[in-house]
C-alpha cells in the first residue's frame, strides 16, 4: 500500500504536443524532507518569539534518527543510492535512474520541450509506502523546470533619477554602523559576480576595505557570471552591492543554486543552518499558484527555524503588482510566508537630504507586489492590519510587510558586468532591509542585547517608525493610512526602529524642509502636508465616540 504526500500534486502542462517520454536511464537526485520532531512545540515557540541556541534547537527539533533510517531503508529496497542523510536539515538525498525513481515514488515523469530547452517534469502526485506516510513531508528534484524569477527591473528612461544605496539609507534615516559581526546570506538561482565589478563599485563609494564576499555552491551550482548585465548577473551583483554598501563590515555569503524547487529549498536550508549567517536576503519568487503546497510548507518550516535561531529573512514581494504576473490577484512566494519580512516597493523623490514624495511604485509596466495569500492564514501580528479578505478561506496573510524605493526610474546605481547601470524592483528592497538590520543587530549585540530574529510582530508593534505611504495603487489594491497591500507598513525610519528595538524611547526627528524649486515646490509642500496629517491621524486613532462615517470621509479626502 502507498500513500500520497499531502500537497504534492502538480497540474499537467497545457501544451501536450511538447510533452515527450522521459529517458529511463537518466540519473538524478532528489531531496527527501522528513518531519521535524516536536513540530507543535516549535509552532508554539515561534508564536512566543522564542529563541534557542543552535545546540538546543537541533537537540529538540532535528529529524529523528529512526525516520532518517526508515527513508534510507526504503531507498535501499528500491535500488536507490543514499548520498547523504542529515538530521539537522531533516533531509535525505537519494539518487538513481529515472526509471527506478519513478517506480519507487509512483511518479509520472516526462520530458518537456519549451523555449528551445528540454526539462524533466513531474505531473500528478508523489507517493510513499504507508510506513512513511507521516514521516516524509516532501520530495523535491523530480521536476527541473525553473521555479522563480529575479525581482529586478532595469531603468527605462535615461533621464530618470537614481541613487546610490548609501543615499537611500540616509533618506531613510538609517542608524550609523557597518554591520560588524553580522553575516548576510544572499540566495541566487543563476548568474554570478565579477570581483572586478565589486571592487569598482565599492571604490566609487569610497568603501575600503571592500566587503568580504564568498560564493557558496549548492547542488552543484557555482558563481557563473553570464556577461549579460540584463540577465541574472544583474540580480546577483545588485544584491551584493546594496548589502555591502550599507553593511560593509558584514560578511556576505552568496548561495548559488539551481533554479528548481530542490535547489531553491536546499539553498535556504543551507543558509538557515549556517552558524555564521544572521540575515537572509531573497530576491527571487513566483506567484503562489505556481508552487505546490508541500514545497511552500517546507520553505515555511525552514523560515520558522531561522527565526528561532535568531536569523531574519527578507524577501522581495514581486514587481508585477496585484496580479504578480498571473491571472487574477496573486501574491508572490516566498514573500507570502508568514515567517519572513515581505518587502514591497515605492517611488521615492527627494530634494537634497529630504524625501519630498513617496508613493506606491506603479509605473512603466512594473508595480509593487502585494495582496492576500490564499495559502497561509493571517498571522496574529496582522490581527489589526485591515488585511483584505482572501479568495480562499484558508488564506489571509497580507503581503508585503514593509517597503522601500523600488521604482527603476528612482532606482539604484550599480555596476554589473563592467557596466554602470541603474536597477529597480523589489529585488532592491530585500537587501536594503538586510543592510539596515545588519546595522541594527550589530548595535544591539554591542550593547549586550540579542539580535532581532523573527521580527514581524515587533515591526507591527512599532508602526509609527515607518513612513506611511498613503498614495498610489498596485492594481487591485490602494495605499491607505496604516498597513496596506501595496507597501505594508511603509518605508523605514531606521534610527527610530533601532531605538524601539533597543527598548529606548525614540527621539523625534523633525522632517527637514525641502529646498523649493519653481517646478516642485507646490507638489512637495502639499505632499509634506499630506504626510504630516496622515501621520497625525495614525498616531491619534479615533476614540469610541468618534463617528466611523466621519473618519472614513476624512480618509477619502486624504487619499483624493
Amino acid at each position: 500500500m502507498s500513500s500520497i504526500i499531502r500537497g504534492s500534486e502538480r497540474k499537467p502542462v497545457a501544451d501536450r504536443e511538447n510533452v515527450k517520454p522521459y529517458d529511463p536511464t537518466e540519473t538524478f537526485s532528489v531531496t527527501v524532507h522528513v518531519r521535524r520532531q516536536n513540530q507543535a512545540d516549535l509552532d508554539s515557540l515561534v508564536a512566543q518569539q522564542g529563541r534557542l541556541s543552535p545546540e538546543e534547537f537541533y537537540k529538540r527539533f532535528s529529524a529523528a534518527d529512526a525516520d532518517i533510517e526508515a527513508v534510507s531503508a526504503f531507498a535501499q529496497a528500491n535500488s536507490l543510492t543514499v548520498e547523504s542523510a542529515e538530521p539537522k536539515s531533516r533531509s535525505v538525498r537519494l539518487s538513481g535512474t529515472a526509471e527506478k525513481m519513478a517506480a519507487a515514488f509512483g511518479v509520472n515523469l516526462s520530458h518537456y520541450e519549451h523555449a528551445g530547452k528540454t526539462f524533466r517534469i513531474r505531473e500528478g502526485v508523489i507517493q510513499v509506502p504507508e510506513n512513511l506516510a507521516d514521516v516524509v513531508t516532501g520530495v523535491f528534484g523530480f521536476d527541473n523546470r525553473p521555479v522563480a524569477k529575479p525581482r529586478l527591473v532595469a531603468r527605462r528612461h535615461a533621464a530618470a533619477t537614481s541613487f546610490n544605496a548609501t543615499q537611500v539609507a540616509a533618506l531613510y534615516n538609517f542608524p550609523p554602523g557597518s554591520g560588524s559581526g553580522e553575516g548576510i546570506a544572499v540566495i541566487e538561482l543563476g548568474g554570478g559576480f565579477e570581483t572586478t565589478d565589486l571592487s569598482t563599485y565599492f571604490a566609487n563609494l569610497g568603501i575600503s576595505p571592500a566587503p568580504q564576499v564568498t560564493a557558496v555552491s549548492v547542488d552543484g551550482a557555482t558563481n557563473a557570471p553570464t556577461g549579460d548585465p540584463n540577465g541574472p548577473d544583474g540580480e546577483v551583483e545588485l544584491d551584493i552591492e546594496i548589502c555591502g554598501a550599507l553593511a560593509p563590515a558584514a560578511s556576505i555569503k552568496v548561495y548559488f543554486t539551481p533554479n528548481t524547487n530542490q535547489g531553491f529549498l536546499d539553498a535556504v536550508t543551507a543558509a538557515v543552518n549556517d552558524s555564521s549567517v544572521t540575515l537572509i536576503s531573497i530576491s527571487w519568487g513566483a506567484p503562489e499558484v505556481d508552487w505546490t503546497t508541500s514545497v511552500m510548507t517546507s520553505f515555511d518550516q525552514e523560515f520558522q527555524a531561522a527565526g528561532v535561531l535568531g536569523k531574519t529573512v527578507f524577501v522581495a514581494s514581486g514587481d508585477n503588482g496585484s496580479s504578480d504576473g498571473a491571472s487574477g490577484n496573486n501574491v508572490d512566494f516566498p514573500a507570502s510566508s508568514p515567517h519572513v519580512v515581505g518587502c514591497g516597493g515605492t517611488t521615492l523623490t527627494a530634494s537634497g537630504d529630504a524625501i519630498t514624495s513617496e508613493v506606491v511604485w506603479n509605473s512603466n509596466g512594473g508595480a509593487s507586489g502585494g495582496g492576500v495569500s490564499n495559502v497561509f492564514p493571517k498571522p496574529s501580528y496582522q490581527a489589526n492590519a485591515n488585511v483584505p479578505t482572501p479568495t480562499v478561506s484558508g488564506g489571509g496573510r497580507g503581503v508585503p510587510d514593509v517597503a522601500g524605493d523600488a521604482d527603476p526610474n528612482t532606482g539604484y546605481n550599480v555596476v554589473v558586468d563592467n557596466t554602470s547601470t541603474v536597477f529597480g524592483g523589489t529585488s532592491c528592497v530585500a537587501p536594503l532591509y538586510a543592510g539596515l538590520f545588519a546595522r541594527i543587530n550589530s548595535t544591539l549585540v554591542a550593547s549586550g542585547k540579542t539580535r532581532v530574529g523573527f521580527i514581524d510582530a515587533q515591526l507591527y508593534a512599532n508602526e509609527s517608525d515607518f513612513n506611511d505611504i498613503t498614495s498610489g495603487n498596485n492594481g487591485a489594491f490602494s495605499a491607505a493610512i496604516g498597513w496596506d497591500a501595496c507597501t505594508g507598513l511603509g518605508s523605514p525610519n531606521g534610527t527610530a526602529l533601532l531605538s524601539a528595538l533597543s527598548g529606548a524611547a525614540p527621539t523625534p526627528t523633525p522632517a527637514p524642509t525641502p529646498t523649493p524649486t519653481p517646478t516642485s515646490a507646490p507638489a512637495a509642500t502639499y505632499q509634506n502636508w499630506l504626510n504630516a496629517l496622515a501621520a497625525w491621524i495614525a498616531a491619534n486613532p479615533p476614540t469610541p465616540d468618534t463617528s466611523t462615517e466621519s473618519v472614513a470621509t476624512l480618509q477619502e479626502l486624504l487619499i483624493c
